[in-house]
Parts: structure tokens; C-alpha cells; sequence
């Protein structure tokens, strides 16, 4: 069900499905949370499910100003705390993954278990190909790519999309690397890194991430791309379902392999 709630002066656009412990799905950016369309089903049978649309994306309006990640904590946190969902369970995928670590960061008190998708949370860990879409003619073809969907939905009208994606791109080019170190102090909740083999992301940067925090668990997901929960809904759900799930699968032969 489709609704909109006013926080932080933003009205953004969500909707929930399901009964449970609260879920926030957090999608990509240039997309919106119908990117999430093979999760929510599955998720709702167990959970609250929450998908909301930042500023500037899917039906939420823009906002007058600049876009960096700071101001997205800010409104996440206020769309939280005007629902009043938090702790809740976060599942972040690319810039939805990366927002997911600045709240936790920024109110670990807000999140239960974190899962990041396919989000490198350093420059370093981009792959040179998700490097490569941060210039000139790289960018160009994501503006081909999300200028459609945009302007199918946008509130704001489909003359705005460039606007917006001039925002966007603004902030992809000069977002801060979070600090694996204040990570390690800040992320104490549970967190699962989740990506393909054939990501946008290092796989070494998804193992340093997983290897720094105190509770985290690691999934690379064989013959998948930085379209993973998409291309193998299944298999992502059933990770997803069984990381949030309180009682854990007992390990029969733990041997330390974050720990090395």
C-alpha cells in the first residue's frame, strides 16, 4: 500500500506490506523501490516490510538544494523516527546500501541487523568498471539508463530528471569513504555483505568490510552482477530471510576464515 509522510521536510513516498518486525528495504539511486519487486513478497510473509523513495527519486519530490549522503542520514532518520520503526532491520542494495552504513553509523540505535548489497563503502572499492561510470561518457549512459523511470513517476514532472541526475552525480563523484575503523565501533549489530562475483563492488573490499566489523557474515553469490537481487531472487530471499531470522543455523565447523 502506497502512502506519503512528511519528515525532515520531505514528503516521501513508502509503501508496506506485511505483519512483523519492521523491514526497511532501501533501494539503488537513479532507481526506486519497485526495484525491490522480487524481495518484498517473500519478505512480507515474515516481516513489516517498508520501502520508501529518497528525495528526488520515484515519487518522492525533489527538494530544492544539493544531495550528499549526510542530508539522506538526516532524512532516513526522520522518516524513521516519524513512523516510529526503529531499531528495524535495514537491507541497503548499491546507494541504498551505502545509506544503510551512514545510519548505522550516524544512529546505530535505529538499526537491528544491517545487510548491504553490492555497496562498496570506499572509492577503493569500486571495480574499474563501476569506476568508469563516474565519467563523462560513463555518466551519460546512466542518465539513458534511469531517465525513463524517472519521468514515468517523478512528481516533479520529466523536464526535472536532468536536474536531479545533475545531484546525483554531484554526489557519486564526491562522496567521503566511510572509515573501516569507525565501522568496526559503530556497526556492532549484526551485518551480512552481500554481493556477485560479477559485481560493481572488489570482492577483497566485501571480505576487508566483512573482516572488520565484530558481527558480520559474508555471501558472494556465484554467476550474479550488480543486478543480484533480481537475477537470483530466490537464492537472495532465502539468505536475506535466513540472516534477519533470531535463531541462527549452528555452525558445526567454525574455523576463523573472517578471522584470518
Amino acid at each position: 500500500m502506497g502512502q506519503y509522510v512528511e519528515a525532515g521536510g520531505v514528503l516521501t513516498y513508502f509503501e508496506v506490506e506485511g505483519e512483523g518486525e519492521p523491514v526497511i528495504l532501501l533501494h539503488g539511486g537513479g532507481v526506486n523501490g519497485e526495484s525491490w519487486v522480487a524481495q518484498l513478497a517473500a519478505l512480507a510473509q515474515h516481516y513489516t516490510v517498508i520501502v520508501p523513495e529518497r528525495r528526488g527519486h520515484g515519487r518522492t519530490p525533489d527538494v530544492e538544494g544539493p544531495v550528499t549522503m549526510d542530508l539522506l542520514t538526516a532524512d532516513l532518520v526522520a522518516f524513521v523516527e516519524r513512523l516510529e520503526i526503529g531499531p528495524a532491520h535495514v537491507i541497503g542494495w548499491s546507494d541504498g546500501g551505502k545509506l544503510g552504513a551512514w545510519l548505522a553509523v550516524a544512529r546505530p540505535d535505529l538499526v537491528r541487523k544491517l545487510v548491504l548489497i553490492g555497496a562498496e563503502l570506499t572509492r577503493a572499492g569500486q571495480t574499474p568498471a563501476a569506476a568508469q561510470l563516474m565519467t563523462d561518457e560513463g555518466l551519460e549512459q546512466l542518465a539513458t539508463a534511469f531517465r525513463a523511470q524517472y519521468e514515468m513517476l517523478a512528481p516533479d514532472g520529466p523536464g526535472h530528471f536532468d536536474v536531479v541526475f545533475a545531484k546525483w552525480a554531484e554526489m557519486w563523484r564526491t562522496m567521503p569513504d566511510l572509515d573501516l575503523g569507525e565501522l568496526a565501533k559503530r556497526l556492532t549489530m549484526p551485518v551480512l555483505v552481500m554481493q556477485g562475483d560479477d559485481d560493481g563492488v572488489r570482492i577483497e573490499h566485501s571480505l576487508e568490510i566483512a573482516k572488520a566489523l565484530p558481527a558480520a557474515q559474508l555471501a558472494v553469490v556465484p554467476g550474479a552482477s550488480h543486478g543480484l537481487p533480481l537475477e537470483k531472487p530466490g537464492l537472495v530471499n532465502q539468505l536475506l530471510i535466513d540472516f534477519l531470522a533470531d535463531e541462527q543455523a549452528r555452525k558445526f565447523m567454525p574455523m576463523g576464515a573472517l578471522d584470518t
